[in-house]
């Protein structure tokens, strides 16, 4: 156990958040509040040991304010392996079969737990955000690609070797567009950010009157998941047919994992998901007429995620948490 400062004994967990970009980190109390936080770059090149080094410095400057930390808990990219510690393949760090959670351990002394950074997040959104009403809730985030987490009785699924939960890879449209996993037709390449941006400039250049022009300022490059949606709310017509087309495909992918786990409720996280009801409820419409008993048995609700951008660190913390208490 690190403690550092003992005059005041309160128990606490650390959660990371690691990227290729940063190492985001969250000093929590046992009931998921965010007591500190912060973050530093990741070591240029994400060199494997130069990151450990890095979390273990982190978490032991966040740790000299009067806590014990119990458990140290790292949402990582890829494939990690929860239950043997290892980050199995990462192409954003560029790592292969790295015992993270041991490494950590030894150098901190505390029990250290590993996850998928999605899976993560969706913890972190079950045990403290959007989902903390309900026993079992799937966390769709919306980005440069698709990521997922899924909540099952209040235990995180994994799936072998912690790679499963890649909801982002279902197909909706069999033969459809190409997706960076090699398929085709996969969820994210239709309904993440980065598609309703590509879908959006598409749509412009068919409509050079189009409202979407004058709001990107006529800077096609200037597009955003937002852009789309502010057209719409204008009245634009071109707008509107992108928006009813790309909440036409999330609404097919959100069915698709209605019908598959039926959680309590799907959470909607990312940019995108800062449209509040404009998303929400047109998905909860469709989401209802295409699931298996149209929502009247079981219903499955649609929200967006709470957590924003700390979802992961408090989702790994709370998974040290649960994991340490076991």
């Amino acid at each position: 156990m690190v403690a550092l400062n003992q005059k005041k004994e309160l128990n606490c967990y650390i959660g990371i958040d690691l990227g290729g970009t940063y190492i985001k980190y969250g000093l929590m109390s046992e009931d998921g509040e965010i007591i500190e936080k912060g973050k530093v770059s990741t070591p240029a090149g994400c060199g494997y040991m130069e990151t450990v080094e890095s979390i273990a410095s982190a978490v032991r400057g966040i740790a000299e304010h009067g806590a014990s930390v119990c458990g140290l808990g790292i949402g990582a990219p890829g494939v990690a392996d929860g239950e043997k510690g290892i980050v199995r393949t990462s192409g954003n760090l560029g790592w292969e079969n790295k015992p993270l959670a041991e490494d950590l351990s030894k150098r901190l002394g505390i029990p250290v737990t590993l996850a998928n950074d999605a899976n993560a997040a969706a913890f972190g959104e079950y045990a403290c955000g959007a989902g903390s009403e309900y026993k079992s809730v799937v966390l769709i985030t919306l980005g440069t690609g698709i990521g997922s987490g899924i909540v099952i009785d209040g235990k995180l699924f994994e799936g072998n070797r912690g790679a499963g939960a890649e909801l982002g890879h279902e197909t909706i449209r069999f033969g459809g567009e190409k997706c960076t996993c090699g398929r085709r037709g996969c969820l994210e390449t239709y309904a993440s950010a980065t598609a309703l941006i590509r879908q959006t400039k598409r749509a412009m250049e068919k409509d050079k009157q189009s409202i979407l022009w004058r709001l990107c300022g006529g800077d096609i490059g200037s597009v955003n998941g937002k852009t789309a949606f502010d057209g719409a709310q204008s009245g634009d017509k071109t707008a509107k047919r992108v928006v009813n087309n790309y909440l036409r495909y999330l609404s097919e992918g959100l069915a698709n994992i209605a019908n598959a786990f039926r959680p309590e409720a799907i959470l909607i996280g990312g940019g995108i998901s800062a449209q509040g009801e404009s998303l929400t409820k047109p998905l909860q419409k469709r989401v209802d007429k295409l699931m298996l008993g149209h929502g009247r048995y079981a219903p499955v609700k649609i929200k967006a995620a709470s957590l924003g951008n700390d979802a992961g660190l408090v989702g790994a913390a709370m998974l040290a948490k649960e994991r340490e208490r076991r």
